[in-house]
């Protein structure tokens, strides 16, 4: 990474910083609360006071400034290799019911921005997901029918606008992407217009269940509510083990400048070389260049060099755009669900007034919009053709996808134990501006030193559920690998689903 390429430097975040709302100071009472200020507790909330119910977002850090304000920002409902796998798993109806669900989201996020007058960088595109190895090419034939099947106006192409040539690609035309802060920047807005409240730095730190709901927070204040929606990404509150279902993927991203004469008009995305995903955004006020973003390299937080795989991804961008001035980078944050379809409805069996929506992939824009919907739906009772399809009480389709579920469970259990058994680093070894779990006093504590030398110790066990975290030097943060909670330097929750800090430790 370069000088002006900083992690964490999102693009999203750097041109619409924003105001600020206020943390809750108060006890309050409303029909609704919604934990989490992203793209799916916004919209469900925008919805709902529109629906004429009052509203109030709790939001721990900022609005869309996490997962959200990291995204790639696409809004689409091709995600990948996906209908083929669900003609497969869920039936021809299960795949119809996503590809509609999906793509109402986009046309029903495509009308809030025509009537708001939203200047959020709307933009129609077809989206592509490609393949250079002829050996590629038969499944992508088989995603085109099955997503065609479905509903999508989708094909099988040989020739795309990338600056490199093809074997084989699935085109879905009249897909979308957005700045996505300026969008829900502008929905914020419209939440408080009809009598919504957000408070941000307010951490929720308990939920009682009963009638109605009651939420403590981080200042002590208490939210009455008869209903509760949980859209923390990876749920903070966890009744129905969905912690077992749900694998953490993290994915690098950079972005720079390239003339307008060298878009390649659309978004993109390949499995190949450990994910490589394309699109453009506009830059500038004449027109005359747009900017790359280029996102890959998945891998489980808090594992391997981050740095090296910055530098795999800025190769891979400068050799197929030669000439990009790569001027930011950073990082998101997925859950993915071991039955492939995201978990949208009651929060676990016996819900009757608390809901969840989690477990969007890498897709969490399109599928954050669409949960606006459906949980809407629930609470006013309304009815939703998909429910079933998206119900996280769902059986029969963990059974069917056991071996993932199984996979899963076995890389958090070689984690838990594995990494206790891993020889430590001398501390004295440690250089400015880096970290490493090391043993101390019987234990693991969590070190990083910093540039000026100093040595700052926590606990190495996450506050979740137990698992040591890992150093991340790129960002200089800790991350647990088994579930994906992440604190800064000084232990402080970046990313739940731990909500309370490292403690502390002297060295």
């Amino acid at each position: 990474m370069t000088e002006k390429q900083q992690a964490g430097d999102s693009y999203w975040l750097r041109t619409a910083p924003g105001g600020r709302h206020p943390a809750l100071t108060d006890d309050l009472e409303v029909d609704v609360a919604v934990i989490g200020g992203g793209v799916a507790g916004l919209c469900t909330a925008r919805e709902l006071t529109r629906a004429g119910r009052s509203v109030a977002v709790l939001e721990a850090g900022r609005i869309a400034a996490g997962v959200t304000g990291h995204t790639t920002a696409k809004v689409t409902a091709q995600h990948a290799l996906i209908y083929d796998k669900l003609r497969r798993t869920r039936g021809s109806e299960g795949a119809r019911l996503y590809a509609r669900s999906q793509s109402e989201a986009i046309e029903h996020t495509a009308g809030v921005v025509a009537e708001l007058g939203i200047d959020c960088e709307w933009e129609r595109r077809s989206a592509y997901t490609f393949v250079r190895d002829k050996r590629g090419m038969e499944q992508l034939r088989a995603e085109a029918r099955a997503a065609r099947e479905a509903g999508l106006p989708a094909s099988f192409v040989t020739e795309t606008g990338l600056p490199f040539p093809v074997a084989g690609a699935v085109e879905v035309t009249g897909q979308a992407q957005f700045h996505p802060r300026k969008y829900l920047l502008a929905l914020a807005d419209d939440i408080v217009t009809h009598g919504g409240l957000i408070r941000e730095d307010t951490a929720v730190l308990g939920l009682d269940e009963g009638t109605p709901c009651r939420l403590s927070t981080s200042s002590g204040a208490t939210v009455t509510a008869r209903d509760v929606v949980v859209a923390t990404h990876y749920p903070v509150f966890d009744r129905a083990l969905m912690f077992a279902r749900l694998s953490p993927r993290r994915e690098l991203v950079v972005a720079g400048p390239i003339p307008a004469s060298q878009d390649p008009d659309g978004m993109y995305i390949t499995p190949e070389k450990n994910t490589r995903s394309v699109r453009t955004a506009p830059y500038g006020d004449d027109g005359t260049r747009r900017l790359l973003v280029v996102t890959g390299e998945s891998f489980t937080p808090g594992t391997g060099d981050t740095r090296v795989r910055f530098d795999r991804l800025s190769i891979w961008t400068r050799t197929a755009f030669p000439g990009v001035e790569l001027t930011h980078s950073w990082a998101t944050q997925d859950n993915v669900p071991t039955d492939t379809v995201p978990l949208v409805g009651p929060l676990h069996p016996g819900a009757r007034h608390t809901y969840v929506a989690t477990g969007f992939s890498a897709w969490g824009l399109s599928s954050g919009m669409m949960a606006g919907l459906l949980l809407t739906a629930q609470i006013t009772g309304a009815p939703c053709e998909w429910s079933g399809l998206y119900d996280p009480r769902r059986l029969a389709s963990t059974v069917r996808e056991a071996p993932s579920f199984l996979k899963h469970q076995a890389q958090v259990a070689q984690h838990f134990v594995g990494d206790r058994l891993r020889p430590s680093p001398p501390v004295e070894a440690l250089p400015p501006g880096e970290g490493a779990v090391v043993r101390a006093g019987g234990g693991r504590l969590a070190v990083h030193r910093d540039d000026d030398g100093a040595l700052h110790a926590l606990s190495a066990r996450c506050t979740h559920m137990g698992c040591l975290v890992g150093f991340n030097a790129a960002e200089r943060a800790w991350e647990c690998p088994c579930h994906g909670s992440r604190f800064d330097t000084d232990g402080k929750v970046i990313h739940g689903p731990a909500t309370r800090p490292l403690e502390r430790r002297d060295i």
